[in-house]
């Protein structure tokens, strides 16, 4: 029975040791349910097969056990009866059912055996489902919180990224603030130096110029004019 073979595998599996191994619970999680659900119904399926095949054994066990005790209850009718050979022919007939019901109860053992794996079988995979069922919502909030963690941190790393380049602004035009000084320094040691006394010179000549109202008045005065 294929269902058996994989017993040992879904009897012991451990839920959260494969929500572990999900690269992203949020998408395969519910996956994971659709399988469990799979085989869940087909356990079902099985488990009613083998509980019915556990039935059918016990009732022929309980029928094979009730015609020995028939058997049995005829020898001892027969002897009283004093009737040796019949009693003898009961006993043989109770030999023989004893013999193909010792073959019953072996069969009944296992259906037994079987059914009881098919129903821990069923147990174990209703829990899992349940519990996933409970869990999975609480699984997929915290699978978008941690989505959106990642992109905070993403902008996180942008905004400092950002803040490494105004720095590097700042000292760019500090550089050219500090060209511009110098600049604007040798510009001025570069100009003549101021001559006091050429100012003076200047206006003192200029002073003593006479205009040339001055010098025409002067001019018709020696003239008689």
């Amino acid at each position: 029975m294929a269902i058996l073979e994989r017993f040992n595998d879904i009897i012991k599996s451990n839920i959260n040791a494969l929500l572990d191994k999900m690269e992203d619970p949020s998408k395969m999680i519910d996956q994971y349910l659709t399988e469990m659900m799979e085989d869940l119904a087909e356990v079902k399926r099985e488990t009613a097969g083998v509980m019915a095949d556990e039935t059918r054994t016990k009732r022929l066990v309980d029928e094979n056990q009730s015609e020995i005790d028939k058997y049995a209850d005829f020898a001892k009718k027969a002897l009283i009866s004093g009737k040796e050979e019949d009693a003898r022919v009961f006993i043989g007939k109770k030999q023989q059912l004893e013999s193909a019901g010792a073959g019953l109860k072996t069969a009944y053992a296992s259906a037994h055996e079987n059914a009881k794996k098919m129903r821990q079988m069923h147990d174990k995979l209703s829990s899992d489902i349940e519990a996933l069922n409970a869990r999975r919502e609480m699984i997929k909030a915290k699978v978008s919180i941690a989505k959106t963690q990642e992109k905070l941190n993403e902008v996180t790393s942008a905004v400092e990224e950002t803040q490494e380049a105004m720095s590097a602004f700042n000292r760019m035009e500090a550089k050219a603030n500090k060209m511009l000084d110098e600049a604007n320094a040798m510009a001025e040691l570069n100009e003549e130096p101021i001559d006091s006394a050429k100012e003076l010179e200047e206006k003192y000549a200029k002073e003593g110029t006479p205009s040339v109202d001055d010098e025409l008045s002067k001019l018709k005065e020696e003239l008689g004019l």
